[in-house]
């Protein structure tokens, strides 16, 4: 039988992209991968909603992150 983790009681894991100043801290939860699902969150946020994405679309996400595809515009 396959059993979702629970996100209270998962491990947590910071993104190698996530910046160190404190600003965009994203992590995600790799215990979720066999069950379809990975959920990310803001580390600052630890008890926050949590984005859900399946399998396949954080893969493409992650790919498209890698590849300089996405990008933040900050305006003051």
């Amino acid at each position: 039988m396959s059993r979702t983790p629970d996100p209270s009681e998962t491990e947590w894991v910071k993104s190698s992209y996530s910046n160190g100043n404190g600003g965009g801290c994203v992590e995600w939860a790799p215990a979720y991968i066999n069950s379809g699902t990975v959920p990310v969150r803001d580390s600052k946020e630890p008890h926050g909603p949590a984005l859900t994405f399946t399998a396949d679309g954080w893969a493409d996400f992650v790919s498209a992150v890698k590849r300089g595809e996405l990008h933040h515009e900050h305006n003051s």
